[in-house]
């Protein structure tokens, strides 16, 4: 293989932060007010309440993974509505405004079952948020699938996140990055990246998911791990 084949092929590992702000709509105080804000959001506050709380600091709920489920359960009380959005895994949906539709009949059918809207006080309103991704690099760079195995316990949970998690949104493929880079390695990668598909991610904490992704990676064929 030429060394121009070899550059051609090296993966370059990246590392992220979020810098959030205002999503650019009201505050709901009730369902229906979570409803209309939910329609008019930027799809931006979507994938960040569904997909970003993993890479934020703050967001510590050990039940839901997302915010909306997170809020209907501790202010508004309301566990039937916040099990049903829990329940929804966004990388199940086709994009990120086909989960929006999904979620607004979720709440439609709640406000049909229940449609008392029975206020919380303005403090404990939900404030609709999205968030910049600011990339930079590590200098770690990646030239065969040996140094996905021997590299990957040494990745922070923001590399992990940004390369297997968010990746899904930015890339046409949806694939995670590692995938999408093993594949140009041909069939000698085949079964390193079915582990990788099998990783059920979106439940998983950061951390948790290193530790798969870990376990994953150990038990690839050995002509793979040889390097």
């Amino acid at each position: 293989m030429s060394t121009e084949t070899n550059i051609d092929m090296q993966f370059e590992v990246k590392d992220c932060t979020l810098i959030t702000r205002m999503g650019g709509v009201a505050t709901a105080i009730n369902r229906r007010e979570l409803r209309e804000r939910v329609a008019a959001c930027p799809v931006e506050c979507i994938f960040h309440h569904f997909s970003e709380t993993v890479v934020r600091p703050s967001f510590d709920d050990p039940e839901f993974r997302n915010d909306l489920a997170v809020w209907c359960a501790r202010e508004l009380r309301d566990r039937v509505l916040a099990e049903r959005l829990g329940a929804l895994n966004p990388y199940h949906f086709d994009s990120f405004e086909d989960l929006r539709g999904h979620v607004l009949d979720v709440i439609d059918d709640r406000l049909a079952e229940n449609p008392h809207l029975a206020p919380i006080p303005a403090s404990e309103e939900f404030r609709f948020m999205s968030a910049v991704t600011v990339i930079f690099n590590t200098g770690l760079v990646l030239s065969e699938p040996s140094d996905l195995i021997k590299w990957l316990p040494e990745f922070s949970y923001s590399t992990i996140y940004y390369h297997f998690v968010e990746a899904r949104r930015r890339t046409p493929s949806r694939l995670d990055d590692f995938s999408s880079w093993l594949k140009s390695f041909g069939g000698e990668t085949e079964e390193l990246r079915d582990c990788l598909r099998r990783i059920d991610f979106y439940y998983l904490t950061l951390p948790q998911l290193k530790t798969a992704l870990v376990t994953a990676v150990g038990k690839c064929p050995s002509e793979v791990t040889s390097g």
